[in-house]
């Protein structure tokens, strides 16, 4: 839903023209309440109707909701993949269609913050490529990758990586509250250094390690957590986290 609302928000896309397919009763009554697009509970011959079909799938549902679109789709068009661990080569063959584009988003899409790879199959053309990317950059940016395996890469770095950015918020603010903040001031404090320090990452033209070094005035209090954190091994243990989970995705993708 995501992708929906911003093809519709940017007027990429209008609601008519929008097809919704969502098996869950309670699920597509909500969504024809809020009038988000065409939405019906069954994939049929309308699906053949659209330039683009998006499969937004859990895994273990592929199987059975390949069955049932493979009869309906149409040699022009371009099946767009946001399924985490299904390779390109098993989607093309359960759909029996060549022209498949796997792509690997992130929950900021949600908030048109996003980032998402992709990888193209072969026989594409430029121009469904181009709009693609173009609906894709509508919740945030896009990567275009020329390497599938890549993918897993994009899984374990900016697919998940916004757990990892909790993760660190979440004991940011628990060492606030030790200090005797109340868990709000703790949570504005942190937040609003995240925010103001990515903004200085996106405009400053210094690179990160004279960021730090810019922060962490010698004997200072900056410089005594990151000896803490070099000596716990915080640094190499976050990177350890982040190649296992790439290993995750190889392991899922078989």
């Amino acid at each position: 839903m995501a992708f929906a609302r911003s093809f519709v928000q940017y007027d990429l896309v209008k609601k008519e023209d929008l097809l919704l397919i969502e098996k869950s009763r309670e699920r597509s009554e909500m969504l024809r309440s809020q009038k988000e697009g065409v939405v019906v509970d069954t994939i049929n011959h309308s699906v053949g109707e659209y330039d683009l079909v998006i499969l937004s799938v859990k895994p273990q549902d592929f199987l059975s909701v390949t069955a049932e679109l493979r009869g309906f789709l149409q040699p022009d068009q371009v099946v767009l993949s946001i399924m985490a661990g299904i390779p390109m080569a098993r989607i093309q063959a359960e759909l029996a269609h060549r022209q498949v584009v796997r792509a690997m988003p992130n929950t900021p899409a949600m908030l048109g913050q996003g980032i998402t790879g992709y990888y193209a199959a072969e026989g594409i053309s430029f121009q469904k490529l181009q709009r693609i990317d173009n609906l894709i950059n509508a919740t945030g940016r896009s990567v275009y990758l020329e390497n599938e395996e890549l993918i897993d890469a994009v899984t374990a770095l900016s697919g998940s990586g916004p757990a990892y950015f909790y993760y660190l918020v979440k004991h940011m603010v628990e060492a606030g509250v030790k200090m005797g903040f109340d868990e709000g001031l703790a949570r504005l404090l942190v937040k609003q250094t995240m925010l103001g320090s990515y903004h200085l990452i996106n405009n400053a033209e210094q690179s990160l390690d004279e960021l730090i070094a810019a922060v962490a005035s010698k004997g200072g209090t900056t410089e005594a957590a990151l000896k803490t954190f070099g000596e716990k091994n915080l640094g190499p243990s976050l990177i350890e986290g982040i190649l296992k989970a790439e290993e995750r995705a190889k392991e899922l993708s078989k």
